[in-house]
Order: C-alpha cells, then structure tokens, then sequence
C-alpha cells in the first residue's frame, strides 16, 4: 500500500524537493499552497503555475522500476491558505478520498519579514510571520493528526514541520521569525507527549540557510547583495539545497523513523554549532 502525505509550502523551495522526495519515494501526495501573494509581505510568493509544475516534475520522476508518471492521479495540487482549517482540512479530506488515508502531515510553508528590531515591525508583517511560521501548523496538526489517527492501529502516522536555526540563536531583525520557529520547536515536543502510545508521531527538521526564495529575501532584508555572507557563516560554507533538508522530511516520514518524536533535527552544515 502507498504511504500518503500531504505537503504545503509546495510550489517552491523545501516543500516542492519534499514533494518530489516523497514521489521518489513511491508516496501520494497532496501539494498544497497558497499559491498567490500576500499583501502583507513585500516579495512575491509562490504561484499556482509553480505549482503545477512541481506536481508535473514530481510526477515525472522514475519510482524504482514504475515511473509516477504511470499513476497520474498519484501527486496532485490543492491551493489553500495553510492557515485556513477548513481549506487545508479540504486537502486533507482530498488525501482521504482519493487515496483511502493519510500517513504524514509535512507543514513546511513558511515566510519572513523583518530586518528591524521587534518593536519597530509594521504589524501587517508581524501577523504574517507568526501566522504562517507558527499558525500554519499548528492549524496542519488539527487537521491532520486526526487523519492520520483515522488509520487504523497498528498505524505508522508521521507529523512533520520546519522550524529553524533562528529557533535556537538569536538573529538579527528576526526576532519574530524566531519566536515562531521556537514556537515549532515546542509544538512538536507537546504533541509527542499527546500523540503518546497512538503509533503517530511529531518531529520538526531545522534547517540553516537553504538556497531558497526566503533566504533571497533575507539578503535583502539584511542590504545584501546576495546569499554568499550566509554560507560563509556554516561550517560547510555552502547553502544547503532545498533537497538536503527535503531528505531529512522524507526519512522522518518513512516507516523506519518511529523511535523518534518530539526531535527537533538539525539540517543546517553545522550552523548550529
């Protein structure tokens, strides 16, 4: 039986390489993103034709000796605001249907803002920070964990979020981007406790500084002209690519993974060091 998942933050960076992951993986899958703008954030978000073409490119990649693409219904694109519980219960209500159950609750969507000291944040912006890096999933684990828990036992349920260094150290013009992330970080350590004996655990990856639309727009948060200063500050002084920290997720969501819950795992070249 395939595993199935649902995956928001899909249509770029770390959710689209957790989505062609998990269909490398042989999994179905709900990509889910808002797909659209925000008025309150001052870069551009990813698209409904991004998206699209992550499920096109995810759909294409080869399983093993069956290529995705001979299951065409296998992956496919929901638009939703991650912190809306009726439209993200409605991907998760499409992962039932179409694929008989859900298997793991991967929230990745994230945004940034800032680039000033808290207290000098435009409101707007400081809304959009806590309720997508913080109100996002927590609206995903109340409307996935009882999904996955409709699986019946014995039962192999994964919640899965992104936190992030920042959850940890403190930077600069972030600190509201580091609330919430910290704020991941305790929300998996509190359902592990809730999940308990029920076969469905939480974890969270924390990635350093991945090449992504987001960490663009942490250079130029910062007045840089580009990304290089933040490699130079990880031991391995390079970016992370969107399908290392990917790799973490599809592992953690995996069968093999159950001794752990309530971790929060660096994947982050030692950032965190």
């Amino acid at each position: 039986m395939n595993r199935v998942a649902v995956v928001t933050g899909a249509a770029r960076g770390i959710g689209a390489a957790t989505v062609r992951g998990l269909a490398a993986a042989g999994w179905a899958v709900v990509a889910v993103d808002r797909a659209s703008d925000d008025p309150r954030l001052a870069y551009p978000m990813g698209s409904e034709g991004q998206l699209h073409a992550v499920v096109a490119s995810a759909l294409a990649v080869t399983t093993g000796t069956m290529t995705a693409s001979a299951g065409s219904d296998r992956i496919v694109a929901h638009v939703a605001d991650t912190t809306d519980e009726e439209a993200l219960g409605a991907a998760v209500a499409l992962a039932e249907d179409r694929f008989g159950g859900l298997d793991a609750m991967v929230a990745v969507a994230g945004v940034i803002a800032g680039g000033v000291p808290l207290w000098e944040m435009p409101g707007d912006q400081l809304g959009a920070v806590l309720g997508v890096d913080l109100g996002g999933p927590i609206t995903a684990a109340r409307v996935g964990i009882p999904g996955l828990l409709r699986r019946p036992a014995p039962r192999q349920g994964r919640f899965l979020a992104v936190a992030s260094a920042a959850a940890t150290g403190g930077m600069p013009g972030l600190a509201a981007y580091g609330a919430a992330k910290a704020g991941v970080a305790g929300l998996v350590r509190g359902l592990a406790v809730d999940l308990a004996d029920t076969g469905v655990t939480a974890n969270a990856v924390s990635p350093g500084s991945t090449a992504t639309a987001m960490l663009d727009e942490s250079a130029r948060l910062y007045g840089l002209e580009d990304t290089r200063p933040f490699a130079d500050q990880q031991p391995i002084k390079r970016l992370l690519t969107p399908e290392e920290v990917a790799a973490a997720l599809v592992w953690l969501a995996g069968v093999d993974s159950g001794a752990l819950t309530g971790a929060v795992i660096p994947v982050d070249g030692g950032l965190s060091l």
